[in-house]
């Protein structure tokens, strides 16, 4: 009989062969941080799960990013917010949520290190505000899946949708110009933000 290491093994090998078990389209396995990883191989078949509905999650968050069905801000924007509560709302329907949540958890993680090597995640560098922003939405996705487990994709999507511009997700505070601005509404010079995880960056209601 296969021990559960070397089922573990297997199923990390095949996911490697395949791709990517996250919230980006564009890793692969072995750019996955290592917090990632190391999900993948304590939870192999969850990781197998999530990649095989994958294309599913992603493609629904392109319709809505292709329609502007909310806003163009794949960073700490509407659609930042969808992408992060739709995906966990989604996923869980075939992986609990007490795995997901530690997925969430480890990609965060991988973004601090991100961070520390000056890498972006959709066209930014990550920081703080960002990952407890999307930490935040992961939990409402959570919420979102367990009420709409039986709806379909297309009615989960507009439900989530309809509680992003209700206000119940979280997005990072911009102007009018799409500028990132403090708590006061005070414009935040780029050089107070490039470089730093901690900054003057605020997070609002989605509705905002």
């Amino acid at each position: 009989m296969i021990s559960k290491i070397k089922m573990r093994l297997l199923a990390v090998i095949f996911i490697f062969i395949i791709g990517n078990t996250g919230f980006s389209q564009i890793k692969t396995f072995s750019s996955l941080s290592k917090y990632e990883k190391r999900w993948a191989f304590f939870h192999p078949f969850a990781s197998l799960r999530i990649k095989k509905h994958q294309k599913e999650m992603f493609t629904v968050y392109e319709e809505v990013k292709s329609k502007k069905l909310l806003d163009e801000f794949a960073n700490g924007g509407k659609l930042d917010a969808f992408r992060h509560t739709f995906a966990m709302a989604y996923f869980s329907r075939f992986v609990s949520v007490k795995k997901l949540r530690k997925l969430g958890k480890a990609h965060e993680k991988g973004n601090y290190l991100q961070f520390l090597k000056s890498k972006t995640e959709e066209g930014e560098i990550p920081d703080s505000v960002s990952s407890v922003m999307d930490l935040k939405n992961n939990e409402l996705g959570f919420s979102l899946g367990k009420n709409f487990n039986k709806n379909t994709i297309e009615e989960l999507k507009q439900k989530i949708i309809e509680q992003i511009n209700l206000g119940a997700a979280f997005i990072i505070k911009r102007n009018k110009e799409g500028l990132y601005v403090d708590c006061a509404g005070n414009i935040i010079p780029p050089e107070k933000i490039k470089g730093t995880w901690k900054n003057f960056k605020c997070l609002v209601g989605s509705g905002s």
